[in-house]
């Protein structure tokens, strides 16, 4: 039973994917930050949909070092896009 919720979470991680990388395809704005955003919010998304009730399984417990990657990443990215918008001389 493990195994299933895994898989589920899994394939629902990869669907996610396959149809940001799309739908980011169709509408030729397919960039790495953006791909990589959009995946964040669905892994955070699909996260909590498929969270167990009761008991937590240990492969669960590890996603907050994943979320915690994922999240500096973010501010990383955030950031960047914040100097470039900047002008020149405040930084």
């Amino acid at each position: 039973m493990v195994t299933t919720r895994r898989e589920r979470f899994i394939r629902a991680q990869v669907a996610w994917m396959t149809a940001a990388l799309l739908a980011l395809a169709l509408l030729d704005a397919l960039t790495l930050e953006l791909f990589f955003v959009i995946c964040l919010i669905g892994f955070l998304v699909v996260v909590e949909l498929t969270a167990p009730f009761s008991v937590t399984p240990s492969w669960r417990a590890r996603l907050k070092w994943i979320i915690g990657l994922g999240l500096v990443i973010f501010g990383y990215i955030v950031v960047r896009r914040i100097l470039e918008i900047l002008p020149e001389g405040i930084f």
